[in-house]
């Protein structure tokens, strides 16, 4: 469980995108007891992995081919920035939303606009996911919490402060850009019950 909170950036440092699965090694600026015990759980660009060996200044994450299929990381090569967060600890302050770290979509970014000290983003949502996607709602885009400014039937649209883009990878996006959606858990749960409610005989 993650709240969608980035608590540092990485760089990979060793990954092979055209393969189906293979080991990853990112250069971290987490200290390193965020990531102190081999089998921990760690979001990387929103993406639950789980640390397989670490050291002071990097760690690895195995990365399977479903993980590389339905997600971005197909698309980074080495040296790429990726947003880091490891798993909530029970202790921990709840800021952000719940993240789970499954990411539901890939998508691209459709429109990059400033707005005063703002920056607005727009990006495209497939007819799949639009009940899923409600505005003043919650969203995961790389796993960073954001909330969704509005919605068309095409796109939704988030807007970032200046810490966002300073402090994880999104201040570095282009337009056509694929990144790591996953939509709010609660909306997940109250879009299934209501498809299975319809589908119920009367």
């Amino acid at each position: 469980m993650f709240t969608g909170i980035i608590q540092g950036t990485g760089r990979i440092r060793t990954w092979e995108p055209t393969a189906p699965s293979g080991r990853m090694t990112i250069a971290s600026s987490l200290p390193d007891q965020l990531h102190s015990r081999i089998g921990d759980s760690i979001a990387v660009n929103g993406i639950c992995l789980t640390v397989i060996d670490y050291n002071d200044h990097e760690f690895k994450v195995d990365v399977m081919p479903e993980t590389t299929q339905r997600t971005n990381l197909q698309q980074l090569q080495s040296g790429a920035m990726v947003n880091l967060e490891p798993a909530l600890l029970a202790t921990q302050r709840l800021d952000g939303h719940f993240v789970l770290g499954h990411v539901d979509m890939t998508v691209p970014v459709t429109q990059i606009m400033e707005e005063e000290n703002a920056v607005r983003m727009r990006l495209a949502l497939p007819d799949r996911y639009q009940p899923e996607v409600v505005e003043k709602g919650s969203v995961a885009v790389n796993g960073v919490s954001l909330t969704v400014t509005a919605t068309t039937a095409t796109e939704f649209e988030v807007s970032l402060i200046p810490h966002t883009l300073h402090q994880t990878n999104l201040g570095q996006l282009s337009r056509g850009e694929l990144v790591n959606v996953e939509t709010d858990v609660l909306g997940k749960y109250v879009n299934g019950r209501m498809n299975n409610d319809s589908n119920q005989p009367n």
